[in-house]
């Protein structure tokens, strides 16, 4: 991988035992400030003061007698104070958002200016975040590889040609691998500014073979740019030694520059290529190329790219290859990142359609399927699957011809087999695999869960004589009464018990947050709040109230990360008698 640096953040910089500290081992506290004090995340100062007071009346330790719930109060009164304290203060509240409670523990952050905004402080951030990648590049290859296995699976169609011939002894299709790919890179930091990069590949049609090696040395020169030279030698086209440059023209324009010298067995074959690109808008870049060598050729191209699709329209002249090629994606926004997508792709070689599928099957791969119809190249199926850095193709060449069957099993094949490997192995090992990870997150987090929980039974306790005093005077007004609340995740089985065991009974912690008769939750997670826990790490969980305003019963069923507020009309549900 090389190291590329995009900007340059100004300012006092962090001493070196803050970025140590950030470095080795960071992660998140899961104890979110502002769920604790049910404000969102873009609450104001007065919004903040009023929560901060409302609690602190609820849990101050002089309305408590009894040592144990005096006790009680006085931790959990603390924790709202240390809440307050860092998001009513701007500078550290930047940090509490970006690096969480644990960045504030971090030594360091005394020396950054406190005149400097929160964007500062985020640019503050990424620029530790590269000088941490930085650190990691120096312990670490990047190694790539791809393998290609082309299949020739003619037989299977063009036997039912009319002029097709069967060979002697023939009896069952003849498919064979008439040629592989393997290629290889590992990526060896030298510098902060320095990467070595060693490849090689192999590869072989029809009997026939060969190799080379290469060897390239990048540095990054400034924040504009960056120079590689690279040195190879193979079994057929002899040593190469080649040259790249690239630079930032401005903040919206590039170039790169390319030249190449191949000592071959006919003798010296020079190459060099110049591309600049642009950004048009901010989804589109514009790219024009120009090569002079063996394949000498000039090209343009224009990329769209968005969240929902992807458009490239190009044309390449050429002595030896000129051709107008078109293509669009179309990308799902579901889990699975699906993308559909095809292209068209004429010149002087005939004219090629092709279209396909791509989908992430796990939390590492993703597998394709393409489908290229050609004239006079035939149709051929095309399966890749890519497994974090490392590629497997696998081009199938079913005929020669423009055969309406061989189309349709290349179409329709892939899609039963994926079908059918998706539910038999890939649905079953993910399960597996979700539940694994959710049995060492539990294991993991057993202890802190067991404290949240205690800290949540206190509060609850510290909470009761308030929540009478709350339903005494929504009675009386016919306001707004908890009947009963539960969160956490409910299981659609009919067993109460296996319901029972994944939620919590939140009743008397919802009551204590009514105000004027109107509850107001925030869309940050629930667990955070006074008299809540997580019964259910890792899992989906929704919050589920039984209320009663005006006298008429409501039911409502909330999402953990949604916002609520009640009483509201859409949630109405028939009186019980």
């Amino acid at each position: 991988m090389s190291l590329q640096i995009t900007g340059r953040v100004g300012g006092t910089i962090p001493n070196a035992n803050m970025a140590a500290s950030l470095d080795d081992d960071f992660e998140f506290d899961n104890q979110d400030y502002y769920s604790l004090l049910n404000v969102s995340k873009e609450a104001t100062l007065e919004e903040l003061k009023a929560s901060y007071r409302r609690l602190c009346m609820l849990y101050h330790p002089d309305k408590h007698r009894d040592p144990e719930l005096k006790s009680q109060a006085e931790q959990l009164f603390n924790q709202v104070h240390q809440a307050y304290e860092v998001l009513s203060d701007a500078h550290s509240r930047a940090i509490y958002d970006i690096f969480g409670k644990k960045g504030l523990e971090v030594e360091g952050w005394e020396v950054v200016e406190r005149k400097r905004t929160p964007a500062e402080i985020r640019e503050e951030y990424e620029r530790l975040q590269r000088e941490r990648e930085e650190r990691r590049l120096q312990q670490r290859t990047n190694p790539k590889g791809t393998i290609s296995v082309g299949v020739d699976a003619t037989d299977l169609f063009d036997r039912y040609d009319e002029d097709f011939e069967e060979m002697p002894g023939g009896g069952f299709p003849h498919i064979e691998i008439n040629k592989m790919h393997i290629s290889q890179s590992i990526e060896a930091p030298l510098t902060n500014s320095d990467t070595a990069v060693l490849s090689g590949s192999l590869s072989t049609h029809n009997g026939n073979g060969g190799g080379n090696i290469n060897m390239t040395v990048r540095r990054v020169t400034s924040a504009k740019g960056w120079g590689e030279v690279e040195l190879g030698a193979g079994d057929i086209l002899g040593p190469l030694m080649g040259l790249k440059v690239f630079r930032n023209l401005t903040p919206r324009c590039f170039l790169t520059a390319q030249c190449g010298f191949q000592f071959s067995p006919r003798g010296l074959r020079p190459s060099c290529s110049l591309m600049t690109a642009r950004h048009l808008d901010q989804n589109t870049m514009g790219y024009l190329q120009w090569r002079w060598g063996p394949h000498s050729a000039m090209t343009t191209s224009l990329v769209r790219d968005t969240k929902s699709s992807h458009f490239t329209l190009a044309l390449q002249l050429g002595v030896a290859h000129s051709y107008l090629m078109m293509s669009y994606q179309y990308k799902f926004q579901d889990e699975d990142q699906t993308k559909v997508k095809g292209s068209v792709k004429t010149g002087w070689f005939g004219t090629v359609v092709e279209y396909g599928v791509e989908r992430k099957i796990s939390r590492h791969s993703v597998l394709s399927a393409t489908v290229s119809i050609g004239v006079p190249q035939g149709v051929t199926l095309k399966i890749k699957l890519a497994r974090a850095s490392q590629t497997y193709l696998f081009p199938v060449h079913l005929t020669d011809q423009l055969l309406p069957s061989a189309v349709f099993y290349a179409t329709v094949g892939p899609v039963l087999l994926y079908m059918a490997i998706h539910r038999l192995i890939i649905i079953p090992y993910t399960q597996a695999q979700k539940e694994q990870d959710l049995e060492l997150q539990r294991k993991s987090s057993a202890t802190d869960i067991a404290k949240k929980k205690n800290e949540a039974e206190s509060a609850v306790l510290l909470m009761q004589e308030s929540v009478r005093r709350i339903i005494e005077g929504e009675e009386s007004k016919m306001g707004l009464i908890i009947l009963n609340a539960w969160y956490g995740k409910f299981v659609s089985d009919t067993s109460q018990k296996q319901e029972k065991a994944k939620v919590i009974d939140v009743t008397v912690p919802l009551q204590c947050l009514v105000k004027d008769s109107k509850l107001i939750l925030t869309e940050t997670p629930k667990a955070g709040l006074p008299g809540f826990y997580d019964p259910c790490v890792g899992e989906e969980k929704s919050l589920k109230l039984l209320y009663q305003f005006r006298g008429v019963m409501h039911q409502v069923i909330s999402a953990d990360t949604e916002s609520l507020r009640i009483p509201k009309q859409s949630h109405r549900i028939e009186p019980e008698s």
